[in-house]
This record gives C-alpha cells, sequence and structure tokens, in this order.
C-alpha cells in the first residue's frame, strides 16, 4: 500500500500500524480515513496476521482527533453524511484481531474511535485522556457513547461535560480500567509489542473467535450473549478437542484454514 498518513509493517504475525502525523499531533484527515480503511481491510483478509499493535509517531500526541484545519469531508445532504469513525474503528470494520493500542501524550476526542475500540491498551505516565467537543460548542455524543461501553458512566460524563476543563491522567484511566498498564515513554512500543506476541504466539482461530464473541455480546441481552458464545465456541472448536496438547505443550500448525 502507498501510505502517506500511516506506516504499516508485518512481523512475525503482528502487524504493526504506526499513525504518522506528529506535526499535526497525529490528528486525522480525509486521507488518512482512507488509509485506515484500507489497512484495516488488509488486516482482517491476511491471515497471517493474528494481532495488531496502533501506536503514533512523536512525542506529544497519540493523536487530538480531526485536523481542525483540514476538516473531514461531509456529504452537503444531512442524511448522507457518514461517522468517519466508520472507516477509522476497527471493529466497525469488522476486524476480529486484538488490537494492542499504545497510547502517549495526549489522547483527544476522535483518538476514542481507535481507543473506544482497542482490546488491550497502555500508556506512558505523562498520558492524559479528554474530549473536548463542549467546550466548542459542539455535543459530544459518538466518542462518549463508545467509551461508556468500556469505564463508568460517571467518568464518561465527567470527562465529557468537562471538556477542556480537565484532563483523565494515566493513573485515572488505569483505576477506571481504560488502561490496563503505565509504562515508561521509552518502554511503550516495545512492551506493547511484547504484549501482541504472546497473543499471536496463541491459535488465531481461538483468539479471533473470543473477540468476536466478547464484543458482540456488547449489543445483545446478557442470554443471548451467552447463547451466541456457546456457538462460537463449537465454531471455533468443532471438533471438542483441543488445538494444544497441555500435556506436551506442544503446538500444532496454527495457520488458518
Amino acid at each position: 500500500m502507498d501510505l502517506t498518513t500511516l506506516i504499516y509493517e508485518v512481523s512475525d504475525h503482528v502487524a504493526t500500524i504506526t499513525i504518522n502525523r506528529p506535526d499535526a499531533l497525529n490528528s486525522f484527515n480525509d486521507t488518512m480515513c482512507d488509509e485506515f480503511s484500507a489497512v484495516w481491510k488488509t488486516v482482517r483478509e491476511d491471515d497471517d496476521v493474528h494481532v495488531v499493535v496502533l501506536r503514533a509517531a512523536g512525542d506529544r500526541a497519540f493523536s487530538t482527533g480531526v485536523d481542525v484545519r483540514q476538516g473531514i469531508f461531509q456529504h452537503p445532504n444531512l442524511w448522507s453524511q457518514d461517522d468517519p469513525g466508520e472507516k477509522l474503528s476497527p471493529k466497525l470494520n469488522r476486524v476480529w484481531k486484538p488490537v494492542v493500542a499504545c497510547v502517549q501524550g495526549m489522547a483527544a476526542g476522535g483518538a476514542f474511535y481507535w481507543l473506544n475500540e482497542s482490546d488491550i491498551i497502555i500508556c506512558t505516565e505523562d498520558a492524559t485522556f479528554f474530549d473536548p467537543h463542549v467546550t466548542y460548542g459542539m455535543t459530544a455524543a459518538l466518542e462518549p457513547i463508545g467509551l461508556s461501553r468500556r469505564i463508568p458512566l460517571s467518568d464518561v460524563l465527567r470527562m465529557t461535560l468537562l471538556g477542556l476543563d480537565e484532563r483523565m491522567s494515566a493513573a485515572r484511566a488505569l483505576q477506571v480500567g481504560l488502561v490496563t498498564e503505565i509504562v515508561d515513554q521509552e518502554r511503550l512500543w516495545t512492551r506493547g509489542d511484547e504484549i501482541a506476541r504472546a497473543i499471536a504466539a496463541k491459535p488465531p482461530a481461538a483468539i479471533q473467535g473470543s473477540v468476536r464473541a466478547i464484543w458482540e455480546s456488547l449489543d445483545t441481552g446478557r442470554t443471548q450473549a451467552l447463547r451466541t458464545g456457546l456457538s462460537y465456541t463449537q465454531i471455533g472448536n468443532p471438533i471438542g478437542m483441543a488445538q494444544v496438547d497441555r500435556a506436551t505443550a506442544t503446538k500444532p500448525d496454527w495457520t488458518l484454514r
């Protein structure tokens, strides 16, 4: 792929996507939206990819959301307009391969298109999380609705309503479960890669089935989610046998077929 806003690399079943607009605080424009759509399609269809590391260049920001200078194209007909998150978000692009996000600096507004749908998020001590929409007189809806599936509603509302007057710290993000680990800046990318490779070493069908079952359960009631989950265990393991011999810990061929 000929990419200008992203760097895409694959090594040992781990795809690394680097958001690469540090001079614009890694904000997204129309080009980045289109490139993410293409990259997610590649990730989804390439069975050599088992897991994704999502990271951002520079020290100041993971992403500050939409590029306010360039803006995003919207169809003049209100009812024909699309949410840019449909191109940016992994789960909306039917990517059931785990996404490990590595966050440094500011993660604001539209950055939650990625974070809300990442499976594991780690960050640095200086990471801050906030949503500036209401400060600028804009309704905050899409990002906080997605975030409310991850952290307590009270924390979502506090972030939403205070806008630029307050930023959630890395320590608070760890407390509420938005992130699972805080690491030193120089260890951020290395640690993200370590987590991804530990996941990539496991049978990919089992990993992807687990990710899909868990995320899809958020859209259904408990009973239906459990019944759907049972069918996924049967689809993912149709002969009723484990893919790993626990006695010998031998690893069979895990290539998806």
